[in-house]
């Protein structure tokens, strides 16, 4: 690296210093720190008060803002994973490290996601950036002074660098800093995986009940649309995404949904500075998908990669009593070094 870009780095990223990820020793593996990593986390109620943003195609967002430490606060945006919601407990664990921090979270529920069913034939995709950026409209109308971030994890991570990448340095008018977890960086290349894994095939079934309780919901809006019979008898993330999401929203087929929605292509193209935290176990994307040249040929981007932490895992601590979470830690760290709040704590 060169003394140019490693000081293009220091400028964009502040003094921010990544805290190496040590994996608990009681979790040991990918898989482990994957599934217990989700029951272990707790779901502390932070006292959210809920918005409802409608959408310009008759459809509506539901917003969950959380405490705000200060009248001049900066805003952390929060997006969930596959089949996620504000719910979740990494989405509670990330609220109280920036709230901790003296950042406002606000978590974003995709269509379909907030325990509502939404109104229009569709639900959400890795590729969709429409809803993001309408979001991130809305915060900059309602909190103008206040910086704005976003932690985006796994399918969330994925539309976030998406946007990122689409809006380039106009990103940089509305986003002063990012975040992202577990990111499927090549949606092609995580859907072989999970299909030729046992434990895929068991991650696939989790998403898939809950997607099938969706469509279900929503028989007579999507039976003009799609093959629900087809819809509902699918197998694998692949036959759901072929039947269903392809067609919704406006791909030939799976295999073009995730070349076009796969957030890789796009990095080179980011401008804002960004957070990358991935662990090279990550059951839902091959190590050698991990796409190391293109974010260290940006500077606006800041590596965390580490061998080990599963998918949304990251779990530390001596014992299973005292669990802790670097990838949610290390994410809030990171956005209130570049909001300048960890400098002034620091001072």
């Amino acid at each position: 690296m060169s003394h140019r870009t490693t000081s293009a780095r220091a400028l964009r990223h502040g003094d921010f210093r990544l805290r190496p990820f040590r994996p608990a020793r009681w979790l040991p593996g990918a898989h482990l720190q994957t599934v217990l990593g989700k029951f272990l986390r707790p779901t502390p109620d932070p006292g959210l008060d809920r918005i409802r943003v409608n959408t310009p195609d008759g459809d509506f967002l539901d917003l969950d803002l959380g405490p705000d430490p200060s009248p001049e606060a900066p805003i952390a945006l929060i997006l969930h994973g596959l089949e996620g919601s504000t719910r979740r407990a990494y989405v509670r664990v990330a609220m109280a490290e920036l709230t901790r921090r003296g950042v406002r979270p606000v978590g974003l529920n995709f269509r379909s996601c907030s325990g509502v069913p939404n109104l229009r034939p569709r639900f959400y995709h890795s590729g969709d950036i429409e809803d993001l950026s309408l979001v991130l409209d809305l915060l900059r109308k309602r909190f103008p002074d206040r910086p704005l971030g976003v932690l985006g994890f796994s399918l969330g991570g994925n539309v976030l660098l998406r946007y990122l990448g689409l809006s380039g340095a106009e990103a940089a008018d509305k986003v002063r800093g990012a975040a992202v977890i577990s990111v499927p960086f090549d949606l092609t290349e995580g859907t072989h995986l999970l299909e030729r894994s046992p434990m895929g095939r068991i991650y696939t079934y989790y998403f898939l009940r809950s997607l099938r309780a969706k469509t279900r919901a929503k028989l007579d809006l999507l039976a003009p649309l799609v093959d629900v019979e087809r819809v509902l008898a699918a197998r694998t993330l692949r036959e759901f995404d072929d039947a269903a999401t392809a067609p919704l929203h406006g791909f030939a087929d799976a295999w073009e949904y995730y070349r076009e929605a796969s957030s890789a292509p796009l990095l080179t193209r980011v401008a804002v500075p960004t957070l990358l935290l991935h662990a090279s176990d990550d059951p839902f994307l091959p190590p050698s998908s991990i796409p190391h040249t293109a974010v260290a040929a940006n500077p606006w981007l800041f590596a965390g990669f580490s061998a080990q932490g599963g998918h949304v895992g990251f779990v530390e601590g001596r014992s299973p009593r005292t669990p802790s979470f670097w990838a949610e830690r290390e994410a809030a760290r990171y956005l209130a070094e570049v909001f300048g709040l960890e400098a002034r704590s620091k001072g």
